[in-house]
């Protein structure tokens, strides 16, 4: 039996019936469609709807279609080719199991309001889960920054060598834009964790249900303040694959970086052959496979959010069926989010970074050349007329073919006569790095103190991911 064909007096095209499903993909949420059942078997138990003993086989009906789905092999997801979405499915099970009385649980209540709920709870695990592995990202750049030590590298700005930097200040600059997200997935956690049971079709329910009770079984903060807007609002989906494009451009960015300094020219990075493959044809090849896809999966997920902002734009109140196709966009990005960063931090834990080979490349190409307009200012010379003695330092090196610490003093000095013999010292890796002693600065003092911080942030975001799971 169908949930809807009572009024009419033909059958469906058979195309369009198998075309319009959405049991194929919307099956996923067969946990928590169950869950938000027995809420609401509960609610209605409350009501007087359903009496003790038919809350008891409602429920035990419920138990037992988790049961059998838990049963299957590994990862399978329920089949059922009559079935039009997972609500039909549950409610089929139900009765196949329970007899009439299974037709009871629907009392009360929509499908509108019932994938609306769904997709709140597969939202907000999906958050969870996905804060737990930002965390274990996070840990694995940490170790690396630590294992870096006090080694240096080159920072760019454009692209072209500016100033050296600690190897550890820049690996922290990944940890701080992944925390940033966590923090994002914190944030769309709070607001969509409202709970749309009771909302009915579009104007409430038809009967006395305790929406605040259905909102605390499934551990929601309220229930939804306006059921047109609870059965419509796919906001928390947009937001949600949103903060997910900003994760996987974070990671792009990454991978970009990675293959960049893997590379001949740079090689300050070694891959991981466990993470690699060769050429079919280049007996010699190495290739970033997995920076490449990572760089390349980040489409898919701006073209969910994408696909989340035409299907929304020009819907009118309240449900629409249009509304079925937000779920697959939802999906994707969750599922390439969360195949990611497992990876991404297997990828971290094996690579090796070549620090000998990246505080050469941070020791030439005049990325000294602040350290030395800085030692000019602090010798009274005007911030503008000390870039221009230094820029005309570099341009006389750049004829001679040497490095700002290989100038002569007299030369020096025809260009300023500020310089001194203790210019030299302020030219030294140790001192270039050491004067950029502000908070979120590169010094080695500054950069132990970001270590700590970090290493903070992740054990309270691991700590609220617990917090979670327990609830």
């Amino acid at each position: 039996m169908k949930m809807w064909s009572g009024r009419f007096r033909q059958l469906l095209d058979p195309q369009f019936e198998k075309w319009q499903r959405s049991f194929d993909f919307d099956r996923r949420l067969l946990s928590y469609e169950l869950a938000a059942s027995a809420a609401h078997a509960r609610a209605l138990k409350n009501a007087g709807v359903l009496s003790a003993d038919e809350l008891i086989s409602v429920l035990e009906g419920l138990q037992q279609i988790g049961m059998a789905n838990a049963q299957q092999a590994s990862n399978a997801l329920p089949e059922d080719a009559g079935a039009e979405d997972v609500h039909h499915f549950i409610e089929k099970q139900l009765v196949s199991r329970i007899g009439d009385v299974g037709y009871k649980l629907h009392s009360g209540r929509s499908r509108n309001e019932q994938i609306a709920t769904d997709l709140r709870l597969y939202v907000r695990a999906s958050i969870d889960e996905l804060r737990k592995e930002l965390a274990e990202v996070c840990a694995a750049f940490i170790d690396c920054s630590e294992k870096a030590g006090g080694a240096s590298m080159p920072a760019y700005t454009h692209l072209q060598p500016a100033e050296p930097l600690l190897v550890a200040h820049w690996l922290l600059a990944y940890v701080e834009m992944f925390l940033r997200d966590a923090d994002r997935l914190a944030d769309c956690r709070r607001r969509l964790n409202l709970c749309p049971l009771g909302s009915g079709a579009v104007a409430g329910a038809t009967l006395p249900l305790d929406r605040a009770f259905m909102a605390k079984e499934l551990d929601f903060s309220a229930p939804t303040a306006n059921s047109i807007d609870a059965t419509s609002d796919r906001d928390f989906v947009l937001e949600f694959v949103n903060v997910l494009t900003l994760l996987a451009l974070h990671l792009s960015r990454w991978a970009e970086e990675m293959i960049i300094f893997s590379s001949q020219e740079f090689a300050f990075v070694h891959l991981p052959e466990a993470y690699s493959t060769g050429s079919s044809a280049m007996p010699q090849k190495k290739n970033p496979d997995l920076l490449e896809l990572v760089r390349g999966k980040t489409g898919r997920v701006v073209g969910a959010a994408t696909a989340l902002i035409v299907t929304l734009k020009g819907l009118p109140l309240a449900y629409n069926k249009d509304l079925q196709e937000t779920q697959e966009p939802l999906f994707d990005a969750a599922d390439t989010a969360l195949a990611l960063l497992p990876l991404v931090a297997g990828w971290m834990k094996a690579v090796e970074f070549d620090h000998e080979c990246m505080n050469e490349a941070s020791q030439s190409g005049f990325m000294n050349a602040w350290a030395a307009a800085t030692y000019l200012v602090n010798h009274g010379v005007p911030s503008r007329l000390a870039h221009e003695a230094v820029g005309k330092a570099v341009k006389l090196c750049l004829e001679k073919q040497c490095e700002l610490q290989d100038l002569a003093l007299d030369e020096l000095r025809a260009l300023n006569p500020a310089f001194g013999q203790d210019f030299y010292e302020c030219l030294k890796p140790a001192s270039v790095l050491a004067i950029h002693d502000v908070v979120g600065g590169t010094a080695p003092s500054r950069v132990r103190q970001a270590v700590a911080a970090a290493k903070e942030k992740i054990q309270s975001l691991r700590e609220e991911v617990k917090i979670h799971a327990h609830a």
